[in-house]
């Protein structure tokens, strides 16, 4: 499939849509969704502070698979459930299992899960960045409007890799390839998420209420369509709102900010206007460099606007097409030092790999769009 970021697909046009056959099941108790949103949180913040965190409760990974907009290295596989107590989880890996290493390679293959470092040019970052946002302006990147009863629609690949540590003995463990299909409704009441190694087959829901029995409320790092529409769309004063709102989070104010609109492209549908001030304000947070050569996870070649977090050693870079300047999808690598338990996250590991494949909107819940198919 290939992915389609230009401009919406209205439930009208895609009336060969299928349903997938899959029965809802009921949400697990309010309780879960609030300490399941606690728990990513502080996750998310181990993981900024140290190189490697300890592994969740076995409840508490299965309740956070359910979250409907995950921010990178979240996300435990499943069948590494049985091993609670003396499984420990550092940063993650991509391994195409398929390609070879070759001269200039990009992709991270082998044992080693080794990847050649692009070069970074701090000096071009703000020229991208506003090809880019001039190209999402024409070509109508991000919904016009969606209605109150249809449905945004993502469908990714991504893949993780994980520090395995059981007894004195620390592994690297990579994690398949996998597709995510996510649906949610506007004002973020409905939603269904499938993802291989997440949920079950058949998925989980995204509905909710927290610890207290309310909607839960959105905001930057779990937005619903209907708050993206409430951003400022002036470039300086969404750049402040969201240092505002990130304060004392991450490794640093501008780490932070440059991640929160990184997890705004990869994981949400914001409207057009948005999605354009969105890349004119990443181009005015200090150390956003461009990056000549980077791979998705789909294997698609592009160039990459990045920020090194000095905390970390980890690079995160957005690759966008280069003719097109679409948005492809979103990796991690480690360029400075090493991390994970035991330091087995060496220098060129990809510790993260997504694509976006198909963003849309959609009439009913689990609806696939054909170019999803």
């Amino acid at each position: 499939m290939n992915a389609d970021l230009s401009r919406p697909h209205p439930a009208g046009q895609e009336e060969n849509s299928s349903l997938l056959p899959f029965a809802e099941r009921d949400l697990p108790a309010g309780r879960h969704q609030f300490h399941k949103e606690r728990l990513m949180a502080q996750i998310h913040e181990d993981l900024r502070a140290a190189d490697i965190a300890a592994a969740p409760s076995a409840p508490a990974r299965a309740a956070a698979a359910r979250n409907p907009f995950p921010r990178r290295s979240f996300l435990v596989p499943v069948a590494g459930f049985a091993l609670a107590g003396t499984l420990a989880v550092g940063f993650f890996a991509f391994v195409d299992r398929g390609a070879a290493d070759g001269p200039g390679s990009t992709l991270a293959t082998g044992p080693a899960l080794t990847t050649r470092i692009g070069t970074a040019d701090p000096k071009g970052a703000p020229q991208l960045l506003d090809r880019i946002s001039l190209a999402s302006s024409s070509t109508g990147a991000g919904p016009l409007s969606v209605r109150a009863d249809q449905f945004v629609y993502i469908g990714s690949k991504s893949a993780n890799t994980y520090v395995k540590t059981v007894g004195d003995k620390s592994t690297v463990v990579s994690e398949q390839l996998h597709t995510r299909h996510q649906w949610n409704s506007p004002d973020g009441t409905k939603g269904w998420l499938i993802e291989p190694g997440n949920t079950g087959p058949k998925g989980v829901t995204l509905a909710g209420t927290d610890e207290q029995g309310k909607a839960r409320t959105p905001y930057l790092n779990a937005p619903t369509y209907d708050y993206l529409t409430t951003l400022p769309t002036d470039p300086d004063v969404l750049l402040r709102r969201i240092y505002e709102e990130t304060k004392g989070m991450g490794s640093g104010p501008d780490q932070e900010a440059f991640t929160t609109i990184g997890d705004l492209l990869r994981g949400s549908y914001p409207p057009a206007e948005l999605t354009a001030a969105l890349y004119k304000a990443a181009a005015k947070i200090p150390g956003v460099v461009t990056v000549d050569e980077a791979v998705d996870a789909a294997g698609r070649s592009g160039i990459a606007v990045a920020r090194l977090d000095e905390h970390s050693g980890l690079r995160e870079e957005w690759i966008f097409d280069r003719q097109t300047l679409t948005f492809l999808g979103e990796r991690s690598v480690q360029v400075q030092g090493e991390s994970g338990e035991h330091g087995l996250i060496k220098p060129g590991t990809v510790v993260y790999t997504s694509a976006v494949m198909t963003r849309t909107v959609v009439d009913r819940i689990k609806e696939i769009p054909p170019s999803a198919r």
